[in-house]
Parts: C-alpha cells; structure tokens; sequence
C-alpha cells in the first residue's frame, strides 16, 4: 500500500462524482440481467413433480415474448433515481472509514480493516439509499404486464407512483421491508468486494512496478473478479429479501416471524435450490456491473484529479 502513501488524499466531492457516473452506466448496462435475476426469484417454476425450475436464458425469453424487449428494463427509474447516490455514497463513505481505520504513522490501512471499512460502507448504503430503492424495483419489476398494450394498465406505472402507492397504502416503514437483510447482503458484499478489488490492485501493481496507474483494462479485470465475491456468498439472503419486498405487510408479524416464514415455505415446498434462484443473472449482472463500476471510477476520478493539477505544473511532461 505504501504506493498509495505517494499521492495526495482525494476529495470527498470527487468519490461523490466519480462514484455517481460510475453507477448510472452500470445501471444502464446492466439492468436487464438485474430484472431476470428479480423473476427467477419470485418464479414458482419446478414446483410440480418431474419440472425443472425455468432456467437464465428461458426466463429472459419469456420476458421479451410477453412483454416485449422494454420489459428488461422495468424498474430502471427506481434503479437510476438510486444507485447514483448509492454508488457516491459507497465509495465516500469506504474511504472514509478506510482512512479512520488506517494507521496514522503511515497512512496504510491493513487488510482486516479494508474489510471492516466495506462492511461499513456497504451497511450505510443500505439504510441510506438501497433499501427503499430496491423496494420499488422488486415492485415494478414483478409486474408482468406488457408495455406493447396500453391497456393492460399495471398496478405501478412507475417509480415515482409506486413511491406514493406504497406509502399511502402500506405506511413509509414499508419501504424498508427487508432493511436487515438488505444491510447484511450489502455488508458482505462490499466487504467481500473491496478487500479483493484493493489486495488484487495491489498484486498488479507489484507485477508492473513501472506503471503508475493500472490502465483501465485492468481495473475492469480486478473489478469482474472481486464483484463475483459478494454474490456466491450471500445468494440465500439475497433470495429471501427479494421475496419479503415483494410481498405485502401482514399486520400482526414482526420482520423475524415474516423471514423465517419465507424461508420455511422455500424450504418446505421448492427445496434447498430455491435458495440459489437467480444466481446465475446476479453473477453476471454484479461481477461485469462492479467491472463498469471500477473501470469507470477510476478513470473518472483520474480526470477530476488531472484538472486539479495547478496551471504552473506540466500535465505533458510524460
């Protein structure tokens, strides 16, 4: 890490922005793999004796069949309206606690501690931003209706009407259905990812000792690597969490009553593989998304730092 003691600190305005970019374009990219990944979690497919659960690419077909090519893209407003904050909340708030925790003789903050600080950072973009985020998207994106004909009218005809349906109807707490375990996936994912991202940095660059910033081919690499992590680690939770925001309030049962019931009936009636429904599109929808993230962030935050660089100093000089 002693690498890094070499630079100056960077903003917090430029984690802000850089992350901010860096998270609509994985949005964008990424969305649809996102909402197949939604379907294959909510399916009761495979139920019945001899069936086989619908598989990635049999859900993503059925999709564009019924409810045309668009339909990939359901609850993407709710997705871009947060994960913009999300990602500048995750990145800021990573550094921050990276830098409490670092030692203060040299500047470097151990692996344990980079671990630490993601746990943190991931639990703060949960309660901050992902939680009521992710409770709209499940929403829009359960809806099976197809956008081709205008008078299948669904229930939610957007994000910001969803917001509103479900506070008038459910209570503002129902946005944070499912907060706990929201907090504890995202923990563990962002644990997971940038202790990864962070030592398999590392590693390049003490393979490429001449290079002073790894190109961005390279972030994209590191960043496909460590965003795998989080999901074959936390696929169970995952699964639950997306089941409890779709469903409504049951008055009377505490969050507790309401998950294990979940995944009693998962277990009971769809069996221990329910568990790992949709791992397939969240592998591929968060491992190239975290690649997009990095790549895109790094670069972003070289550019805001290069024209920080005082007039008198030669940017050319190389």
């Amino acid at each position: 890490m002693s690498r890094n003691g070499d630079k100056k600190p960077v903003g917090f305005a430029t984690h802000i922005t850089a992350g901010g970019i860096a998270g609509a374009m994985e949005a964008i990219c990424c969305q649809p793999l996102d909402t197949i990944k939604v379907r294959m979690q909510l399916s009761k497919s495979g139920m019945a004796p001899g069936t086989k659960p619908r598989g990635f690419l049999a859900t993503g077909v059925m999709i564009v069949r019924r409810e045309t090519p668009l339909a990939l893209y359901k609850g993407l407003g709710a997705v871009l309206s947060g994960i913009v904050p999300k990602m500048a909340i995750r990145f800021a708030s990573f550094e921050t606690y990276k830098e409490w925790l670092a030692d203060k003789s040299t500047g470097n903050t151990r692996v344990g501690n980079i671990f630490i600080a993601g746990l943190a950072a991931g639990t703060t973009e949960a309660i901050a931003v992902v939680c009521p985020m992710e409770v709209v998207k499940i929403r829009l994106q359960a809806q099976q209706h197809s956008l081709a004909d205008p008078l299948e009218a669904p229930r939610y005809r957007n994000a910001g009407h969803a917001v509103y349906t479900i506070i008038r109807e459910e209570g503002f707490s129902a946005l944070y259905r499912g907060v706990s375990l929201t907090a504890l996936r995202q923990a563990t994912n962002q644990g997971a990812n940038f202790t990864a991202y962070q030592e398999l940095k590392k590693l390049a660059h003490t393979y490429q000792p001449d290079l002073k910033d790894l190109p961005s081919y390279q972030h994209m690499i590191i960043g496909l690597i460590s965003g795998a992590m989080g999901p074959f680690s936390n696929a169970p939770i995952d699964t639950i969490k997306t089941r409890l925001q779709k469903a409504t309030y049951e008055p009377g049962t505490t969050a507790f009553e309401r998950i294990a019931a979940i995944a009693k009936d998962m277990w009971k009636q769809e069996g221990v593989r329910s568990f790992y429904k949709g791992i397939t599109p969240r592998v591929l929808r968060v491992a190239p998304g975290q690649a997009i993230v990095f790549a895109v962030y790094e670069k972003v935050r070289g550019i805001i730092e290069t024209m920080k660089v005082s007039p008198s100093q030669d940017r050319y000089s190389e």
